[in-house]
């Protein structure tokens, strides 16, 4: 979500005084009505890495979508487009009958998708699922041959553990911090565009539940509880993938800034293989 221009508060882009003068990239240089896939993310992402390193310089790759590191550290299958008959034959899926029968469905047509998707992965089990009756083939098979974007040894990563009760604490303050510091104004910015609610940007935490409130439908309050809820949620899925696909990443526990970067920066300069 960091990719699109207009929502810097909304998606916690890295302010000025953050970045402190060291370069970023690919934050906010996307309009609203692209739609962006971890495939286009992947190319440039590779080109800003070869770039950097060019300069002599390690690039650090942050975030909290499994799915992006995956693509790097372990390939990106090329699955042909997907239908809107297929797409919608998945949703009306989900939406007549529920995600246990969705995720019945994939474990049918694709058991290995069905294990590897965690949790309430309503996204990912419709992917799989859509792919399967738009090519008959299951996502599982087409992602077999895939080549790691990043050769092996030649990165090191790690995974960010807060102590959770606070992280928790931490995502309704933050989102009264947003508040105050615009998010409001950034939301109401697209709630006039009037923009298609499949745009990828619309999935933005806290965007959907303050337009609700923008147009009557919802209090702020309401909207802010929502918009919380649903960001401790995301912050659930984000310690199920790491604990299950990225497992066998070292693990950075604490609360307190100055440890967990000390110990980030042990791991960098040492080169610890991941």
């Amino acid at each position: 979500m960091q990719v699109y221009h207009g929502l810097p508060i909304l998606t916690a882009q890295p302010g000025l005084t953050e970045q402190d003068g060291v370069a970023h990239h690919l934050y906010g240089h996307l309009d609203a009505r692209c739609n962006y896939s971890v495939g286009l993310w992947l190319d440039e992402a590779l080109g800003v890495i070869k770039a950097v390193r060019a300069r002599g310089k390690v690039p650090i790759l942050v975030g909290g979508t499994g799915l992006y590191f995956e693509a790097l550290t372990r390939g990106l299958a090329k699955i042909p487009p997907v239908g809107e008959a297929a797409s919608a034959q998945a949703v009306s899926l989900l939406e007549n009958k529920g995600i246990e029968a969705l995720r019945a469905a994939v474990t049918r047509v694709d058991p290995a998708a069905a294990t590897r998707i965690l949790g309430d992965d309503r996204q990912r089990l419709l992917r799989a699922y859509s792919v399967y009756l738009e090519t008959g083939q299951s996502l599982s098979a087409f992602q077999k041959d895939t080549l790691p974007a990043l050769p092996p040894g030649s990165w090191c990563a790690m995974s960010l553990y807060p102590e959770r009760e606070s992280l928790y604490a931490r995502i309704a303050a933050r989102f009264d911090e947003m508040l105050a510091a615009g998010a409001l104004d950034e939301a109401r910015a697209f709630a006039e565009r009037d923009l298609p609610d499949n745009l990828p940007v619309m999935k933005a935490l806290g965007l959907k539940a303050l337009i609700g409130h923008i147009n009557g439908q919802i209090t702020l309050e309401h909207a802010k509880v929502e918009a919380v809820r649903d960001t401790r949620r995301y912050a659930k899925r984000q310690y199920t993938w790491a604990g299950g696909r990225f497992s066998h990443w070292p693990v950075i526990n604490g609360n307190a800034p100055t440890e967990p970067l000390s110990k980030a920066l042990y791991i960098i300069e040492n080169d610890k293989p991941a």
